[in-house]
């Protein structure tokens, strides 16, 4: 094994499994909050149940993101919407397209189930079996949900932070945008889609490329990101209430790293490296919708490959890895009838089949892993004004046995639009197939468990909404790497370099807050807060990058608020305070503020029925060219001004 290839995995696996960081690689409680751009849609979850569902359905913390509201963001840069739910923080190694990890209250970024047209898309190759934001751009997504609270219940493993199901860009026509801006950055999207009686279907693609900076707070060397992605989604209607389902993406990226140059191989600098980056996902199945009788079911795969590569040395990788995943699900919902009408079963069942390689210029793993699972949920719903639930979940992994996981969940309106919501959930995180297989393997190792404690009040009317939300979230058998320099016997047997064990407790407690308001029609104002203190329960420190506090304001300005075609004006300002780069909390991050501004403007429509616009927009990043840190030693972006224009319904 090279010095360098020590090197990455060093600074793969020597991150604490307690920091959950994986460098290898608005919905209140219910109610759908938007700022003014996007305050009249009306959106569908899937994330609670693995079905469509209204918002009286699931009480559950979800919020909901639109496709209105993420265009009025703008760029592709995905996270700049995202840090708008509670809950939510964010850190990225060097500008966009370097990796990117999300976490939902002071968990993990490897502790979020993300989904990408409800497929599973973590990387069951990567160490952590996170999955990697950084190779996903805005310009593809259409919506965005998050179910916030441990939910292994419906989803099964890596379901401890929540789920996030990002759904593509669907269109009744043609759509097309372009913008440059910042760094020599140029981002392309065009989207075109057909909505028939007998067929649904959209087709889109998009091109991203970036000068970028140098990854490297201390280098001078930019380091760019190039990447094309297409996706797409049809529904045909078979028969009454019978339809056949599609969906697909594909991505390509190539990145430019920083590393550890020689001749000392410690000090992380400048150098000729890459990732090129390849995501491939799909889901073909069939769904029927009844009077009472509700079911999906489909197969689903996943693909990851990701090489490594030094210029220095030559063409060829000098580390690629390998993940595959495929999935036959079902999942089905029945409303009793009769005296029982008011009480409804969901269910479903699902085995997975997950592989990987890993090869080094002096090591290789590989190896896999099978799943099967079943769960059902008991909810008793009176129109919406009680709702109580419970659910169980069994799956029957071939490398650890099995696992049970349960939920409750219940709400009562107490006031016009006014709700208290509470849940209880479970959730497990099998380790990766790295963790168990790999050189630094354990077989003997055991999932990852937590227990999450929600309860909340919201309200809503059609000018103001408001929720508040307090939650813990107990977690233990957290999976850490154990160095084993120095050591030969134990668990150190045949482990030179070290190897993993289920060694953590942390607790995760908090509270959020939300509030939006619209005063007069085009005018609407957003916040979210959120408190969370994430506590190594050992060792008494917090919870590697992991800020206790993150405030995101928005403030919208449609002066066309009726058929949007006037001039929108926007700002976000985002705080979020101090953290610690490290488990031992010896390396402080200061806390930073970021102020974004924005700006569009249709200019004229392109047909008589001013159906088809050419809206020209722009904004400002960092407005103020703030200089801070989300990752110790990597840089980050300072002021940027973009511009584009955008064709389309």
């Amino acid at each position: 094994m090279s010095i360098r290839l020590i090197l990455l995995m060093s600074a793969v696996l020597s991150a604490p499994a307690l920091a959950q960081e994986d460098t290898g690689d608005t919905t209140l409680l219910g109610v759908e909050f938007y700022p003014v751009a996007t305050i009249a849609e009306t959106e569908i979850r899937v994330v609670a149940s693995g079905l469509p569902a209204s918002d009286a359905d699931d009480p559950y913390p979800v919020d909901v993101i639109g496709d209105r509201e993420l265009r009025s963001v703008q760029g592709p840069d995905l996270t700049r919407a995202l840090r708008r739910m509670p809950g939510v923080t964010i850190t990225r190694n060097g500008s966009v397209g370097g990796f990117t990890g999300v976490r939902v209250r002071g968990a993990g970024a490897e502790q979020l189930l993300v989904l990408i047209d409800g497929v599973k898309v973590n990387d069951v190759s990567s160490p952590g079996g996170g999955f990697d934001f950084g190779n996903l751009m805005a310009e593809e997504v259409g919506k965005v949900e998050l179910l916030r609270g441990s939910h292994s219940v419906v989803w099964g493993s890596d379901a401890i932070a929540g789920v996030m199901n990002l759904s593509t860009r669907t269109a009744n026509g043609v759509a097309a945008s372009a913008e440059y801006g910042g760094p020599r950055q140029v981002s392309t999207q065009a989207l075109a889609g057909v909505d028939g009686r007998l067929v649904e279907a959209s087709v889109s693609g998009g091109w991203v490329r970036s000068r970028g900076i140098s990854s490297a707070a201390i280098g001078t060397e930019r380091d760019g990101f190039e990447q094309w992605h297409v996706s797409g989604r049809a529904r045909a209607f078979l028969a009454d209430g019978l339809s056949a389902v599609a969906s697909g993406r594909y991505a390509d990226g190539s990145l430019d790293l920083d590393g550890f140059p020689p001749p000392t191989f410690f000090v992380f600098d400048d150098t000729n490296e890459r990732q090129d980056t390849r995501e491939r996902s799909g889901r073909a199945g069939l769904e029927y919708k009844g009077d009472r009788l509700m079911l999906s079911a489909g197969v689903v795969r996943s693909a990851n490959d990701r090489d490594l590569v030094d210029e220095d040395t030559g063409p060829a990788p000098y580390y690629e890895t390998t993940g595959r995943l495929t999935r036959a699900e079902l999942f089905g919902r029945y409303r009793l009838a009769g005296r029982f009408e008011n009480v409804r079963i969901d269910f479903g069942a699902d085995r997975e089949w997950s592989r990987f390689t890993a090869d080094g210029a002096f090591s290789a793993d590989r190896g896999s892993a099978h799943t099967a699972s079943g769960h059902a949920m008991l909810t008793y719903d009176r129109n919406g004004g009680v709702i109580l639930g419970v659910g169980a979940r069994y799956d029957d992994h071939n490398r650890f046995g099995g696992e049970w996981t349960l939920g409750a969940n219940g709400a009562v309106e107490l006031a016009d639009g006014l709700d208290l919501r509470a849940s209880y959930g479970e959730g497990f995180k099998a380790p990766t197939l790295f963790q168990l297989l790999s050189d630094f393997g354990n077989p003997a190792l055991s999932p990852e468990r937590s227990k999450s404690y929600d309860v909340g009040l919201t309200y809503s009317d059609n000018a103001f909404s408001a929720a508040l939300s307090l939650f813990r979230r107990d977690s233990r058998d957290l999976i850490d790497f154990v160095s084993c320099f120095g050591v030969t016997g134990g668990i150190c047997t045949n482990r030179p370099f070290g190897t993993y064990d289920n060694v953590g407790r942390a607790r995760a407690e908090g509270f959020e807050v939300e509030l939006g308001a619209e005063p007069v029609r085009g005018l609407g104002f957003g916040a979210a807060y959120s408190y969370a203190k994430s506590r190594d329960r050992d060792a008494g420190t917090d919870l590697a990058r992991r800020p206790r506090h993150a405030l995101t304001l928005t403030g919208d300005w449609d002066t066309d608020p009726l058929h949007h075609r006037g001039l929108k004006l926007g700002a976000d300002l985002r705080l979020v305070g101090d953290s610690f780069d490290d488990a031992g909390n010896f390396t402080r991050i200061d806390g930073h503020a970021l102020v974004d501004l924005r700006a569009s403007k249709v200019l004229f429509a392109l047909d008589m029925r001013q159906q088809y616009d050419v809206e020209l927009f722009g904004r400002v990043e960092n407005l103020f060219d703030a200089r801070y840190t989300e990752v110790a030693g990597y840089g980050t972006q300072g002021r940027a001004a973009y511009v584009g224009v955008r064709v389309g319904m």
